[in-house]
């Protein structure tokens, strides 16, 4: 072989060499950033939406490029003791607004938080924050019992004073009979809520269906659902005898006076009213009114219905009649 033809052998293995060379370092490059791989850098944020039960919480995560999951962790201490379930931030390089809601919490209490971000590279802790919930709202609820009440019955509007500091505060009860039309005024004296919140008004000798409402009257004012008290007319019926043989005369009277009501009266046969006769209220004096039909009967029990639709007063019954 030449020594021309040596040196032209030597210099094509050595540009193959570096070919090589060239190619294995590609094959084993790390990815754009990889080099400088790094945990997430992240800052804890504040809480915002705070209510006495409920939070959200929030803070700021950079990636740094690699698929990253969040949490954020909270307690009444810097031990905080609860955290949210796990969240992902993504994989980017730009800081992103992260947050997460947290709920049971306790009213008027103060708690710290702090942000947690993961990735293959480690994990990130954020600072500590603080934030204090909110009170308890207050707020009303009654009913009134019995319901319905019979005609000049008396009856209990009770209910509770619920959220903080519902204890010893000062309400009163209002009252609007129908029809509704001279609006709500105050029924009785004050009263302060109990340790509990709890308050009972009583209301003697109702005549009429009333609308009620609890108002407090000191602080802010805090108005309670309206309630309505249904008033059942007074039923009196009775049973007398006829000549004739399997008829009765089934009478009686109704409070107050609804002349011209209609007045069924029920045969009651498993647990169902039928239908055995019927009449209308016929004027007794101002304050009632009277009925009387004879119907026909057998062994068993009876009773009559009044309907009244005026709206001062609802229907009723009258007691059950037993015929043997």
């Amino acid at each position: 072989m030449s020594a021309r033809h040596r040196k032209r052998t030597v210099a094509r293995r050595r540009s193959l060499g570096v070919a090589c060379a060239g190619a294995l370092a590609a094959a084993v490059a790390l990815p754009a950033g990889a080099a400088g791989a790094s945990a997430p850098r992240i800052a804890t944020g504040t809480a915002q939406h705070v209510s006495y039960s409920t939070a959200t919480l929030t803070g700021a995560i950079d990636p740094e490029g690699q698929d990253t999951s969040y949490f954020f962790q909270y307690g009444t201490t810097k031990a905080y003791g609860s955290q949210t379930a796990l969240a992902d931030a993504g994989a980017g390089f730009l800081t992103v607004r992260v947050r997460l809601p947290v709920g049971g919490l306790q009213p008027l209490t103060r708690y710290h938080f702090r942000l947690i971000a993961v990735n293959v590279t480690g994990a990130t802790t954020g600072h500590d924050s603080v934030f204090m919930t909110t009170k308890v709202p207050l707020s009303l609820a009654i009913l009134v019992a019995p319901n319905p009440v019979i005609f000049g019955g008396n009856v209990l509007v009770v209910g509770t004073l619920s959220g903080t500091s519902n204890r010893a505060v000062p309400v009163v009860l209002q009252a609007n009979p129908f029809p509704y039309l001279q609006g709500f005024s105050v029924v009785g004296n004050p009263e302060l809520t109990t340790a509990s919140g709890g308050f009972s008004f009583p209301v003697f000798g109702l005549q009429q269906v009333t609308q009620f409402r609890v108002v407090t009257i000191s602080g802010h004012k805090v108005v309670s659902p309206v309630a309505v008290a249904y008033v059942a007319v007074r039923v009196d019926s009775h049973v007398g005898r006829t000549s004739r043989p399997h008829f009765a005369r089934i009478y009686g009277t109704v409070v107050p006076a609804e002349d011209g009501a209609e007045v069924g009266i029920l045969r009651i046969a498993h647990g169902h009213g039928v239908l055995v006769g019927g009449t209308h209220l016929r004027h007794r004096n101002a304050s009632s009114s009277s009925f009387s039909r004879v119907v026909p009967v057998h062994s068993g029990a009876y009773r009559v219905l009044v309907r009244v639709t005026t709206g001062a007063q609802v229907s009723n019954y009258g007691r059950p009649l037993l015929i043997r």
